[in-house]
């Protein structure tokens, strides 16, 4: 008969995604010795694993604990040398309390970050961040787009430095709002400047919440000025560049320029292919380079999506008993290709393939015979007759063609290609969804 720890984990994984079983909840083992009726000990591999499951689930599981016993016990989790993970070091919000969200995810690692052309800069910056704190690039800004990867980096420094035993704060612009609303009013306003201003890294994500808060600007900047002139390290992430945060006042953004400002633009395809190997690799997915290779050709700029197409396609293949193909992925996400898609017309395939192939819409419809230009043209046409209802007579009139046949026969040299010719696929299936994602911005 299973253990009574053994039935919580059991009765746990029912109630929290399958991801966060694999990758935390799993690792933990039950310590039947140790444990007593109002004491349930967990063994992890790791602090940071440890802090984290502490921290996020450790009031469900005595939840469950209770339901099954009548006794809710504190939940300890150790580390499997034997030393008990305390309340701090740990990522907390302050010396004296902690603020609500501020754990940092253990995964975000720089093992676990996928380098490109795209964030290679950033990364390497963050690097010697978590290397020399305080003294290079004080502070660092990182801005870029959603899902790029701005708070996986500044969480990288701050697992760096927390497993150094480091005091680390992870906060929102809006949780540290938040924080300095209810100190204002519960006239604790000395708590609050401890709890900020004296720690070894700060971590503050989307600055540009800042803008037109007058308030909270003034007490920022001398939450700033405070931990700079201790060589405190300070990381801020934005979704723009700080000269071009409207609302924000001048002094501070001449001193988000002091260090370091790094941006990260949107991954190539190659990068996206590395990202979803990385992602398989960590949450025990396995799929085939053709399945990686079509999802990196859907997913768009933000690379959050990833970990839910993949756990997606995870729980339809547990649940029907059935392998991951190419052509099951297609089947699984057709809804959501199908709604990217419904707004698509030809000009806008043009618009698109003109500007990534370099080249000129009116050349597309010209009778050149030049090899980038025909190239295009193919393209053009096959994701016309794929994404859109015109019929192939309708198609040889738009791009001036002599007829239908014209247009049926460039059809079968597209596939014949795409069939033998991986690189050209997956550059047809990227164009494709570049052209779903233009639809729904």
């Amino acid at each position: 008969m299973n253990s009574i720890g053994k039935q919580v984990l059991s009765a746990l994984k029912s109630e929290i995604s399958e991801i966060d079983y694999q990758r935390y909840i799993k690792q933990l083992t039950f310590n039947d010795v140790e444990s007593k009726s109002n004491l349930a000990i967990f063994n992890a591999p790791n602090p940071l694993i440890a802090n984290w499951i502490r921290t996020k689930f450790s009031e469900k599981m005595a939840h469950l604990f209770e339901i099954k016993t009548g006794i809710k016990p504190t939940i300890s989790i150790i580390v499997q040398s034997g030393k008990n993970i305390p309340s701090s070091p740990a990522v907390i919000a302050a010396p004296v309390e902690r603020a609500s969200g501020s754990l940092l995810n253990p995964s975000y690692t720089f093992q676990n970050f996928v380098v490109g052309g795209s964030n290679n800069f950033a990364f390497i910056a963050a690097k010697n961040v978590s290397e020399k704190p305080g003294v290079v690039y004080n502070p660092l800004f990182i801005y870029g787009g959603v899902g790029l990867g701005k708070t996986h980096l500044m969480q990288s420094v701050g697992n760096v430095m927390l497993a150094q035993g480091k005091t680390v704060i992870y906060t929102s612009v809006e949780q540290f709002l938040n924080d300095f609303s209810r100190h204002l009013s519960n006239r604790t306003m000395d708590r609050f400047k401890d709890k900020y201003r004296k720690c070894d890294l700060l971590l503050i994500d989307d600055i540009q919440f800042l803008s037109g808060k007058n308030q909270i600007q003034e007490e920022f900047f001398h939450t700033f000025e405070a931990l700079r002139n201790e060589n405190k390290q300070i990381i801020i992430t934005s979704d723009k560049h700080p000269k071009k945060i409207g609302g924000l006042e001048e002094r501070l953004k001449s001193r988000f320029e002091w260090g370091l400002v790094a941006d990260i633009q949107p991954p190539e395809l190659e990068t996206k292919i590395e990202i979803i190997k990385k992602k398989c690799e960590i949450n025990r997915v396995k799929l085939d380079r053709e399945v990686i290779n079509y999802v990196a050709t859907i997913i768009e700029n933000n690379t959050r999506e990833i970990e839910g197409i993949l756990s997606k396609l995870n729980a339809y293949s547990q649940l029907m008993g059935v392998d991951i193909t190419i052509e099951f992925t297609r089947n699984v996400l057709k809804e959501q290709m199908a709604e990217k898609r419904s707004n698509i017309t030809t000009d806008l395939i043009m618009d698109t393939v003109a500007k990534e192939l370099n080249v000129k819409s009116s050349e597309i419809r010209s009778k050149s015979r030049n090899s980038n230009i025909v190239y295009a043209r193919r393209i053009a046409i096959y994701l016309s007759r794929s994404l859109t209802p015109n019929s192939m007579p309708q198609l040889a009139q738009y791009f001036g063609m002599k007829d239908h046949t014209a247009v049926s026969h460039t059809m079968k040299k597209i596939q014949e290609l795409m069939k033998n010719d991986e690189d050209f696929r997956i550059k047809v299936e990227e164009l494709s969804n570049k052209v779903s994602m233009v639809t729904s911005e």
